[in-house]
């Protein structure tokens, strides 16, 4: 069971950081008042305060909101009305981490009731299908912390399925085998595999939990597998980072650059300490996924823009000039992991996460709204600020969790 909740004292935000408004709609990032630059010398004590205080107030806010999604745009409001979809599934992933943190028992509360509602079921329309799989995460933590041994049995069940019915699909994504549309879409016949970087933020460590809750290795053996199978795939060694799918390998921006996507890299760099975390002891992959990591963190730390941000276009930052949330995000929690871990050693590491910090507070309404979150996609694409969604709220979440570790 978590632990009794311990209190802490927190600051009001604004008093701080003086961060609690954002700019205009379509205010290109370098124009925004109160230049994140500025506020990258706060003490560790003072940030450790904020993620408290940031985490707290977005958490609260977002299930505040369930039934009244009228912010999210209709074509994907559906999808994130669902708990068991990977929309709000991603939220609930950083939920659970800074529940852990924070010893929030309403968090835990909240999501112990969401999950016994869903009867810890997956959606099974897509049986291959990462996304689906995805709030198996929430449901294993709860094992994990609350001993609910129910929590895991329909993952469990229909893992075993996959296992005793492999998917023999190649990786690459095949317009031409994309397939219907609703609840069965698919955009192509390979994601019946983890084709595309998303992926391995979604389903290898819903696989690599129930191996650590059954006791039975054979689940994170089959993920294990498949992860190195999508990276070693998707990964550019040359640049540092994930295409988004083979469709990208070719594609270029509007500067003539290959098109890596913010979001996209974000996933995977989030996945990675996320694995790493819930390897047992001495895993003979753990030395994999942290070589992994730090190639992709070296290529990271050089884009972050003077605002603190990682471009929605990571190699052409002109193409969204402004904010992203979700992408640096997930990049900030990724960063500020290494650098508490000892990992991230490099001078500046330190002081790109802080500024990634500094840039994601500006992104918080004085309510806990998170602004400046790119709709749902698979490319670099405009964002206003009133853009809101709930994997956004989970990446800052994530960040959180670790910037409330903060040293000086």
């Amino acid at each position: 069971m978590l632990n009794k909740i311990t209190k802490m004292a927190m600051l009001p935000f604004a008093i701080t950081f003086g961060l609690t408004g954002c700019g205009e709609a379509n205010q290109p990032a370098n124009e925004l008042s109160q230049p994140v630059a500025q506020v990258t010398t706060a003490s560790a004590e003072s940030i450790r305060q904020s993620a408290y205080d940031i985490a707290k107030r977005a958490g609260h806010w977002q299930i505040e909101q369930f039934g009244n999604l009228s912010y999210i745009p209709e074509s994907h409001r559906e999808k994130s009305e669902n708990p068991k979809f990977w929309i709000q599934a991603a939220f609930y992933i950083g939920l659970t981490k800074w529940t852990e943190i924070s010893q929030d028992k309403e968090f835990l509360t909240y999501m112990e009731k969401m999950a016994a509602e869903q009867n810890y079921e997956l959606l099974v329309d897509r049986p291959y299908h990462a996304d689906d799989h995805t709030i198996g995460q929430t449901y294993l933590w709860l094992t994990e912390q609350t001993n609910n041994q129910q929590a895991y049995k329909p993952t469990q069940a229909h893992f075993d399925w996959i296992l005793a019915n492999k998917p023999d699909v190649g990786l690459t994504m095949l317009d031409s085998t994309a397939s219907g549309s609703g609840n069965v879409h698919q955009e192509g016949n390979c994601q019946l595999r983890w084709c595309w970087a998303d992926a391995l933020f979604m389903a290898p460590r819903t696989w690599l939990k129930l191996s650590n809750v059954t006791g039975d290795p054979k689940y994170f053996e089959y993920a294990d597998a498949e992860f190195w199978a999508a990276a070693d795939y998707l990964f550019s060694d040359h640049y540092g980072l994930f295409f988004r799918d083979s469709r990208y390998f070719d594609m270029k921006s509007d500067n003539g650059e290959p098109v890596f996507w913010g979001r996209g890299n974000g996933w995977v760099f989030a996945a990675l300490p996320l694995i790493i975390d819930d390897l047992p002891q001495g895993h003979p992959s753990k030395e994999r996924y942290l070589a992994l990591y730090k190639k992709n963190a070296a290529s990271l730390l050089k884009l972050q823009t003077a605002e603190g941000y990682w471009p929605a276009s990571l190699m052409d930052p002109e193409k969204v000039k402004t904010p992203e949330v979700s992408g640096t995000g997930f990049i900030t929690y990724g960063l500020a992991w290494g650098v508490n871990n000892g990992i991230l050693t490099e001078p500046d590491a330190k002081a790109v996460v802080e500024k990634g910090w500094a840039a994601l507070t500006k992104a918080v309404e004085p309510s806990g709204r998170v602004n400046w979150v790119q709709h749902v996609g698979k490319s670099p694409d405009p964002v206003k600020k009133t853009d809101s969604q709930l994997y956004g709220v989970g990446a800052v979440l994530l960040a959180a969790s670790e910037m409330s570790k903060w040293q000086e």
